[in-house]
């Protein structure tokens, strides 16, 4: 068991393998089930859900971790930050906002409420549409965000791509203000999208 908590890869495939064997257990306790769109919408929607954590968590790290410990941190430290840490947080990060957006718009398409839901339920009633939809713009919003102000902020700051100091320091001011604003946005696009799911 050390050998597999000890390596991340060999963590995550054992996840994978105890989940896939929990599915084929409840697969046949249930005496099976269709492979159907209700299928598809089940394996989207915990695709959603992991992806989203992926990047939801990573960006509560960084602003309830990274960023207010960063003036603490000696400046001689701060080079492993900027050099190792989050460039591989910004990897995982941008590519999970891209994932959650794609899985999430498959799900919709798949229950067929992606139009609906994109118009606010407007003519639709309302109700569950209003809700998810609400949820999918404040959500495409903060992928917006990731992919066109923070990424290419952060590769100045970061000093990934080359620019004078005074452009790397408003672009670290940029990026942060950018993501604080999609941590300000994080718990009403959350709302939103549990609501439609249980309220309605």
């Amino acid at each position: 068991m050390i050998k597999i908590l000890t390596s991340l890869p060999k963590t995550i495939h054992a996840s994978l393998a105890i989940s896939i064997l929990l599915f084929i257990g409840l697969f046949l306790n249930n005496e099976g089930f269709d492979i159907d769109r209700l299928f598809w919408s089940w394996l989207f929607r915990y695709i959603h859900v992991v992806v989203a954590i992926m990047w939801i968590g990573l960006l509560w790290y960084f602003n309830f971790v990274q960023i207010p410990n960063m003036p603490n941190i000696p400046d001689d430290q701060k080079p492993a930050i900027g050099k190792v840490i989050a460039p591989s947080a910004l990897f995982y990060f941008r590519w999970a906002a891209l994932a959650t957006v794609i899985t999430g718009l498959i799900l919709a398409w798949l229950n067929g409420y992606v139009h609906d839901a994109l118009i606010f339920g407007i003519g639709s009633g309302g109700g569950k549409n209003t809700a998810i939809g609400i949820g999918m713009w404040l959500g495409l919003i903060m992928a917006f965000n990731v992919w066109f102000i923070i990424w290419p902020n952060q590769k100045r700051a970061l000093g990934i791509v080359e620019c004078d100091p005074d452009l790397k320091a408003k672009s670290a001011k940029t990026a942060m203000l950018i993501s604080r604003t999609n941590t300000l946005l994080s718990l009403p696009m959350l709302l939103s999208m549990v609501a439609a799911q249980n309220l309605y």
